[in-house]
């Protein structure tokens, strides 16, 4: 009896313990962007990949943020933008449609495209990073808008001259936009900003995963800035708890000049994020991918801001509302739709609200959580 008791305090200790890792390296070179996915590993710092899943499904996220997703979303087209190929993405979309009974999403019925940065179909080569990243952003998309055609746009390499290009493929072909990778901002990235000004397209953008830091393209005042979350459920899945995930990029920006919908006083610059969704890998999502990543192939629980993001992406696309999404102000005019993250912070700042959460706006979960799409 003493041991079981010994091995069960073990085991909870190491479960208390749960680490995690960047997928992609950290951080990234000048004129390059990384993505923000961060996968659970084990006691000997690799990622933990099982065969069966492990983390949050299509169901929890649903139930959490009161989603539609059933009977919404049809006519959408989210588009997925990330570096590199992931050369099985389309068969693990496949297999993570099987396990949670979610209609099939293949090419060949329409519902998913994979194509290069220009839209040809000569992919570029193979990231194992990337690819978990692609999988993650792929699966979720289609968990919370089984509906929705999803557009996947690989772009040849991680450098924004090929991201950009890629974006621009996706925003031309898409209603709603997500992108789960950045940098840390710097001195000339207003000259960008063009390729986000698109009225009517809304664009995620993942705010990044090294706390009170401000990541572009996440800073621009045409994009949707989406911090992270720690998000626990009770028993039947609906939402218990939410707080600021300790990794949730926010800040005041350096260089973005603050948009006319943005209110706070203590930046007189553009304040990121502006809206939150899960993001801690403790609670992260169930996601399979056959790409090697190391050795490991399987079911592996990913968070990262790059969870939050497609998420936030997908209740766009559940709401559809494009035309009035002019910029990210929409949630910001729609505070009802939202559940306000009121406890955790990433960092210590002044002043706090740029790292701490605090009722109504703070910097880490800005207006708060999807409370069904009504803010989106």
């Amino acid at each position: 009896m003493l041991s079981r008791a010994i091995a069960a305090v073990l085991f909870l200790s190491a479960a208390a313990l749960a680490a995690d890792k960047s997928v992609c390296s950290r951080p990234a070179a000048f004129g390059t962007a990384r993505c923000h996915a961060h996968v659970v590993t084990d006691e000997k710092g690799n990622a933990a990949a099982t065969s069966t899943p492990a983390g949050y499904g299509p169901l929890q996220f649903r139930n959490a943020y009161n989603l539609p997703s059933t009977t919404a979303g049809k006519g959408q087209t989210i588009g997925i933008v990330d570096a590199y190929n992931d050369p099985t993405i389309e068969s693990d979309l496949n297999l993570y449609s099987a396990t949670y009974g979610l209609p099939k999403c293949t090419a060949a019925n329409g519902c998913f495209k994979k194509v290069n940065q220009n839209g040809g179909t000569s992919y570029p080569k193979t990231n194992s990073g990337w690819a978990l990243e692609i999988s993650l952003d792929v699966q979720i998309a289609h968990a919370l808008c089984p509906n929705c055609k999803i557009l996947l746009v690989e772009a040849d390499t991680n450098s924004f001259a090929d991201l950009l290009t890629a974006e621009d493929y996706a925003l031309t072909h898409a209603n709603v936009v997500s992108n789960s990778w950045g940098a840390s901002e710097f001195s000339d990235e207003n000259s960008y900003d063009s390729y986000f000004n698109h009225p009517g397209k809304p664009i995620t953008f993942s705010s990044g995963d090294s706390g009170d830091r401000v990541d572009y393209p996440a800073a621009s005042q045409y994009v949707t800035a989406v911090g992270g979350t720690v998000l626990k459920l009770n028993s039947n899945h609906a939402r218990a708890s939410e707080t600021v995930w300790s990794s949730s990029g926010s800040g005041c920006s350096k260089y973005e000049p603050k948009p006319a919908w943005q209110l706070d006083s203590g930046c007189i610059r553009r304040t990121v994020a502006d809206v939150a969704a899960d993001a801690d890998p403790s609670t992260g999502a169930a996601v399979y991918d056959s790409t090697p990543y190391g050795t490991r192939t399987g079911w592996f629980k990913v968070g990262g801001t790059s969870l939050s993001s497609p998420i936030i992406a997908s209740v766009y696309a559940l709401a559809d509302n494009g035309p009035l999404t002019v910029d990210g102000s929409f949630p910001y005019l729609h505070l009802g739709g939202l559940f306000d993250v009121t406890s955790g912070s990433n960092g210590s700042c002044s002043p706090h609200y740029l790292c701490t959460a605090e009722p109504k706006y703070d910097g880490p979960s800005g207006n708060g959580a999807p409370k069904g799409i009504s803010a989106f």
